[in-house]
């Protein structure tokens, strides 16, 4: 028996057009450093027929790849919407890759056409001769002319290619299965792998982002969107706006804590999104310099483990942090961390600090080093293992066997993730695999170490790796990394752990540093340490 109900594709073309018709009032607003620009949602939608008229001009005919090498700003929104509607292919180029990783992922994506921004002129200039496929460059919010391409590629000012474009478009019909965008990850080991989102899992991911006990974006809400659109998609929150006519603030390239103090004071945002290492920055710019945040009441912090005394901080100033999780291979959104209803604020603080809570479309598990499922009763520790709508089953051009293709079994992706699951679905990380510190049979988390370290007021950063020991096999080294202004000692802030984790546990190796290295993504990049502790490039202080 069949059902009776109509077969509409979820297509980006479709919610470009609810957006930009029944959301049009509401706004793009892209902070330019002294004030703002703001463009309607209905301009949005004009400006994306434009820019789809002017990739036909340039061939983009079919599915081939658009780059974009940009901010978060109004122009990122434009393409994120009318290359995937005109049935391209939108692929996010991280600028904070290295100059070797851009060019495999520009290669390996075989773009047609690069949208850069002005400022990233002398950026992309470095990479763009090895750019085998590219043809067309335009670029958005400067001067072509500084712009000087090989042969073979030809450079387009933004506004005198677009500008005298018709406003509307005839959007094709664009099979909800077809691919939409494409993110790669940032390469951690090996190159960069790609990921492809097809229509459908982007438009299903924009509905979970504004499910009230997600995200919970809403028609009222003013995103402040501090996550780059180059990483994952910028969590979907730029689809989810769309979907429910949700007003953005894109902060362009002033992402340090004083401009985004002043975008805050300024456009008055309800709520927020960035890694944790944003908010740390921009606690330490409000002790030195306070102001009001109101109204902004909720910050979605994801990308790695938020610190509870992080969380606690923006408490004291009238904003919830709520803690999520996710990866590039899950669109972003794999869970997130609202406390079930009727609890006091011990018992919901201790779901605050979790990762989070799966919903209905991401079904997770938990495997042992023999593949064995283990129970969600928050004890079992194992592998997360993921699958659903939004989760990717391959990486793309990623050959059976090949490097990278071992991520993903019988319908599961391996997420590299360890931890456990409450009976009641929610998520408890203790570390990344290959983060994790086995020292003498027992396990230790890096990640429980490091908030615990970073509870201390004198510290800003903390990171832990594992470091050789010849009678524990390994033990930890914590790189620390002082408040301004801050003053502490190893034995100080071992003693201060004393009462916080088990004795055994208890680091003698420490390190102070001028910062954390980071990835791409804001990620502390323990790999950069760990090379950095091998080659006794740290100096290490061992207590007894």
């Amino acid at each position: 028996m069949l059902g009776t109900m109509q077969d509409g594709q979820l297509s980006i073309a479709n919610l470009l057009r609810h957006g930009s018709r029944v959301h049009a009032s509401a706004e793009v607003v892209t902070w330019t450093g002294d004030g703002a620009r703001r463009t309607s949602f209905a301009e949005v939608g004009r400006e994306a027929a434009r820019l789809a008229h002017a990739l036909r001009g340039l061939g983009v005919t079919g599915d081939q790849r658009v780059g974009t090498f940009m901010w978060n700003n109004t122009e990122h929104l434009v393409a994120y919407l009318a290359v995937p509607a005109m049935g391209a292919v939108l692929h996010t180029l991280n600028i904070r890759l290295f100059p070797d990783q851009l060019t495999y992922v520009a290669n390996h994506a075989e773009d047609h056409v690069i949208l850069v921004d002005g400022t990233l002129v002398p950026l992309l200039a470095k990479v763009l001769p090895t750019f085998e496929t590219v043809r067309h460059v335009i670029v958005a919010n400067g001067d072509a002319s500084t712009l000087k391409a090989p042969e073979g590629v030809s450079v387009h000012s933004y506004d005198d290619l677009v500008g005298g474009q018709p406003d509307e478009f005839d959007w094709p019909a664009v099979d909800e299965n077809s691919a939409a965008a494409m993110c790669y990850t940032s390469g951690t080991t090996g190159d960069p792998k790609g990921v492809v989102y097809t229509h459908r899992s982007i438009w299903l991911h924009s509905m979970q982002v504004c499910m009230t006990d997600s995200m919970g974006l809403a028609q009222s809400d003013r995103a402040l969107v501090i996550v780059p659109q180059f990483h994952a998609m910028s969590w979907g929150l730029p689809y989810a706006a769309l979907m429910v006519g949700a007003s953005l603030i894109m902060p362009d390239r002033f992402l340090q804590p004083a401009p985004l103090a002043a975008m805050i004071a300024a456009e008055r945002p309800t709520m927020a999104g960035a890694v944790p290492t944003i908010w740390q920055g921009l606690l330490a710019h409000l002790q030195q310099q306070p102001q009001d945040l109101a109204p902004l009441g909720r910050a979605v912090v994801g990308g790695s483990a938020c610190p509870p005394a992080l969380m606690k901080a923006f408490d004291e100033l009238g904003v919830t942090i709520i803690h999520a999780w996710g990866m590039t291979e899950t669109s972003p959104l794999g869970s997130v961390s609202r406390p079930p209803a009727g609890l006091g604020p011990e018992e919901a603080w201790e779901y605050r600090i979790l990762q989070g809570r799966f919903p209905a479309s991401v079904r997770a598990r938990l495997v042992d080093d023999d593949g064995n499922e283990l129970p969600w009763d928050n004890e079992a520790v194992g592998e997360l293992e993921v699958a659903g709508p939004w989760v990717a089953k391959s990486y793309y051009r990623v050959a059976e066997g090949a490097e990278g293709s071992e991520k993903f079994h019988d319908g599961w992706l391996r997420t590299g993730d360890v931890g456990a699951i409450t009976p009641d679905g929610f998520l408890r990380l203790t570390d990344r695999a290959k983060d994790i510190i086995k020292s003498g049979g027992e396990w230790i988390s890096s990640v429980d170490l490091e908030n615990a370290v970073m509870a201390h007021p004198a510290v800003a950063e903390a990171a832990v790796i594992g470091v050789p020991d010849e009678k524990w096999d390994e033990r930890p080294l914590v790189a620390v990394v002082l408040a301004e202004g801050g003053s502490a000692t190893a034995e100080e802030l071992r003693e201060f752990l004393e009462d916080k984790v088990a004795r055994w546990q208890l680091p003698e190796n420490w390190a102070f540093v001028k910062e954390v290295p980071k990835t791409s993504v804001g990620k502390f990049d323990k790999k950069v340490l760990r090379s950095a502790a091998a080659e006794g490039k740290l100096d290490i202080a061992r207590l007894a």
